[in-house]
């Protein structure tokens, strides 16, 4: 744990958010070596903050021991460089369990996940994550998709919420979040709170998040190819329209429609390109599984794309 805030050290991030996989053992078992290899290149590759078990982390398939283990390892390997958040979810009193075992381990905050399979009430989602934000000293950054989709007034009172810092994005509502974004600044004025674009890549909304003041993003690529999310991160800071436009067209929307054609894809397709680039972090635990020979070789190819318009743009502009 680092001493600093985390909603500090988050408000002024100058990368993209690294969520690492989990790595497996050719026996199934966590390898916790791999799994510091693979936060070190991260984190020396410019990640601003290192998200470990979470969705690409594979947080649903993890026992507490092994949760404990991994989160504890990312605290080590990053050593306070930049800071370590670790997933929560299940109903509330498992959330509260895995808050405490992050919190143990060293974590400087929690994303807080929706609540399994239960759909609840606004209320009921309120209760939910003010106990689990109650339960530890940990910084919490709330997730809204699936069945957690929050009206502006639950995010408002969240925003009050000690210890709750923000929230992030996985449903893709931008009228909804414009409304949100506008009503905790009208409620809250003063609040320094989070926003997070937490689609499944969310550098193809990119744009448009920034549209409505949402900066911050998580990224899915920068787990195998740190060079492209870097590029397109900076690309996009410094208004680098041309180079953003070709990554969009030419790399993501491609890795987009290659995602969209599998269940799951979203963390077994990552995975899969993190062990092309050359560390084996093993296979997905069921239920999920991996993609077929044909999408691993597509796969290749879009990332060997992505990595020439990259090559292309430097030598234009040398």
């Amino acid at each position: 744990m680092t001493s600093a805030p985390l909603a500090a050290r988050l408000g002024r991030v100058a990368g993209p958010l690294f969520f690492p996989v989990t790595a497996y053992g050719p026996d199934g078992a966590v390898d916790l070596d791999a799994f510091r290899t693979h936060v070190r290149t991260g984190v020396d590759a410019g990640a601003a903050a290192v998200f470990a078990c979470c969705g690409t982390g594979e947080f649903h398939a993890l026992t507490p021991e092994e949760f404990r283990l991994v989160v504890a390892a990312a605290v080590e390997e990053t050593a306070g460089e930049v800071p370590v958040v670790a997933g929560a979810g299940y109903g509330t009193a498992l959330a509260i369990q895995y808050a405490r075992l992050a919190e143990e381990a060293g974590a400087d905050g929690l994303l807080a996940m929706p609540p399994y399979l239960v759909v609840a009430d606004q209320a009921g989602l309120l209760g939910h994550y003010t106990a689990l934000a109650a339960a530890t000293g940990l910084e919490t950054i709330v997730y809204q998709r699936d069945n957690a989709v929050f009206t502006p007034e639950t995010v408002v009172a969240l925003a009050g919420t000690p210890g709750v810092i923000g929230l992030k994005d996985g449903y893709g509502d931008l009228d909804l979040m414009q409304r949100i974004v506008s009503a905790v600044r009208t409620e809250r004025p003063g609040r320094d709170f989070l926003y997070f674009n937490g689609l499944p890549t969310a550098e193809l909304t990119g744009l448009a998040y920034r549209g409505i003041g949402v900066r911050l993003y998580s990224s899915a690529v920068f787990a195998f190819a740190p060079d492209i999310a870097l590029a397109f991160y900076r690309a996009l800071d410094s208004g680098d329209d041309e180079l953003v436009a070709g990554l969009l067209d030419h790399f993501y929307r491609p890795l987009v429609e290659l995602r969209d054609q599998g269940r799951g894809y979203a963390v077994s397709l990552v995975k899969a390109a993190v062990r092309l680039g050359g560390l084996d972090v093993g296979e997905v635990r069921t239920p999920l599984s991996e993609p077929p020979a044909a999408h691993i070789e597509e796969l290749t190819g879009i990332i060997a794309r992505g990595r020439a318009l990259l090559e292309k743009y430097g030598q234009e502009r040398h």
